[in-house]
This record gives structure tokens, C-alpha cells and sequence, in this order.
């Protein structure tokens, strides 16, 4: 996908000053703070559209408005008003998330410092805006996602990302590193971020009873024919077979609708993108 326009709009208001970060010991100081949900919202429409739809970013109130209750790559699904994006833009620009650019006639525009405000590159950044649209999701999840940004291979390829947004203190794990492992982003407000991993813990628990009620039977059932031993070693070997012969299946169908969920999501971005540069052409003739 296209990056972010290098060149500079005709004249944009100088990025305001963050809000007072909390002490850290890095070389750096941080800059990012906790996010209201909404805030979350704007920002990663922000940063996905500016990726996306380059021709369409810098952003309009409006185009904003719709990229935040779009219905595809969005969870969970919003419907905001204008007013409650316009109050979002404003508390981001006071923290120095987002600036104002002039030079579009009527019409303001927004576009976002995520580089500066996170600290992270162009394909941190990818990663970043994915967690931030959709929050916590499975590891290969996220890299399906993201890649419709930025190229990342495969999973070897995700992890190093994933290794220094956890470093930059931007990614939190919510399940145990492993097939299936779900992580989300570290700009949740403290109570959000305790009832994500309340929520997570209850279903690893809940996953390992299910496990062990599976496995109980198999070990206590006795024989159902003592004068014919082989008799339940044939039938438990035929359920095994059967289970895993199932596995398989479930584990191709899953591949098959995600590949699916990949096609409609791009078609879906396409008719969007269409969508944006009707709003800029409308923008740019005054409407």
C-alpha cells in the first residue's frame, strides 16, 4: 500500500505541545499517554487513511467522521457524531497527537504525528494503527491486517515489530507467547486495560477446564468388554483418528474463510477509498 505523502501541505499549524508525560528513564521521554475510546478511534483512521488513501489525507472533519464508523476493520463498531470527533481532535492536538492544516480554503484538515508521538517507524506504525481500529487480537491476526499497510512477510517477520513496541512500552501481551497469542495496544485508560486482561485470564481458564473435562473421560472409562481387550484399544484409536480427521478440516475451513475476510476487507477498503476521494473532490469544490 502507499505510504504517507512525503511532501508538506502549503501551510500547516506547528504541532502543539504534548501534554506533560510521566518520568522516564529512557534517552527519550515518552510522549503518548492513555486514550479515550474515541480518541483511539480518530487517531487510527488517522493513521490508516493516511496509509490507504493518501490522496485523501490530510483528513476533513467529515471524512474523518465516516472513517471512524465504517463498518469493516473497525471493533467494536462506532456510530459518532460529528461534534464528539471535533471534541476527540481537539484533546489529541492538545496532547500533540494531531495538528491543524491550513491551506484547504474552507474546509480544515487534520493529519496525525503518530511518528513523533509513539516513536516508532513507518512499519511499527502499520502494526500500531491496526491495534488501535480493531484492539486485542491474535498475533496472526494482526499481521494479516497490517499488511494491507506495510509488506510483513509472515509471522518471523511480525515478531521483531512486536519486540520493539513491547521495548517502547506500546505493546502488552494478554495471553502466553505461543500459537494463537493475543496482544493489543499499551493507550487504553487504566480501568479498560484491567477488565481486557480480567476478560483474557477468564477465558485461558475456562479453555484449560474444557481441556481437562475432554481429557477426563478417556482416562477413567474402563473397558467395556473385559473378555475382549482389543476391542476398546480398536475403538479408541478410531475416535482419535476421527478427532483429528475433524481437526484437520476445521483448521483448512478457518483458512479458507479467512482468506475470504482478506478479499471482502480489500474490497471493502476499495469502495472506501472511492468513498474518500469523492469527500475530497466535494471538499476541494466547496461542499
Amino acid at each position: 500500500m502507499s505510504s504517507e505523502p512525503s511532501a508538506a501541505p502549503q501551510a500547516a499549524t506547528p504541532a502543539p505541545q504534548a501534554a506533560t508525560p510521566a518520568p522516564q528513564t529512557g534517552a527519550t521521554p515518552r510522549r503518548w499517554q492513555p486514550l479515550s475510546a474515541i480518541e483511539r478511534r480518530v487517531l487510527g483512521v488517522l493513521g490508516e487513511k493516511a496509509k490507504t488513501t493518501p490522496d485523501a489525507y490530510p483528513m476533513s472533519l467529515a471524512a474523518i467522521c465516516t472513517g471512524s464508523n465504517q463498518k469493516n476493520n473497525r471493533s467494536p463498531l462506532m456510530q459518532l457524531e460529528p461534534d464528539q470527533v471535533e471534541e476527540a481532535l481537539d484533546r489529541l492536538r492538545a496532547a500533540g497527537a494531531v495538528g491543524l492544516v491550513e491551506g484547504y480554503g474552507r474546509v480544515q484538515k487534520y493529519r496525525h504525528y503518530l511518528y513523533e508521538w509513539l516513536g516508532v517507524d513507518k512499519v511499527e506504525l502499520a502494526v500500531m494503527t491496526e491495534l488501535l481500529l480493531r484492539g486485542d487480537q491474535t498475533v496472526g491476526e494482526l499481521r494479516g491486517r497490517a499488511s494491507r499497510m506495510e509488506p510483513i512477510a509472515d509471522l518471523a517477520g511480525l515478531q521483531p515489530l512486536l519486540e520493539s513496541l513491547r521495548a517502547k512500552g506500546l505493546l502488552v501481551s494478554l495471553t502466553p507467547e505461543g500459537r494463537g497469542q493475543v496482544v493489543t495496544h499499551a493507550l487504553y485508560l487504566p480501568r479498560e486495560m484491567e477488565s481486557l486482561r480480567a476478560k483474557h485470564q477468564g477465558e485461558g481458564r475456562a479453555a484449560g477446564g474444557d481441556a481437562l473435562a475432554e481429557a477426563a473421560p478417556v482416562r477413567r472409562s474402563p473397558p467395556a468388554d473385559t473378555r475382549d481387550a482389543a476391542g476398546p484399544s480398536v475403538a479408541q484409536s478410531s475416535s482419535i483418528s476421527a478427532i483429528e480427521s475433524l481437526r484437520r478440516e476445521v483448521a483448512q475451513l478457518r483458512e479458507r474463510v479467512a482468506a475470504l475476510d482478506r478479499e471482502l476487507s480489500e474490497m471493502r477498503d476499495a469502495h472506501q477509498r472511492l468513498g474518500d476521494e469523492l469527500e475530497t473532490l466535494k471538499d476541494a469544490l466547496g461542499g
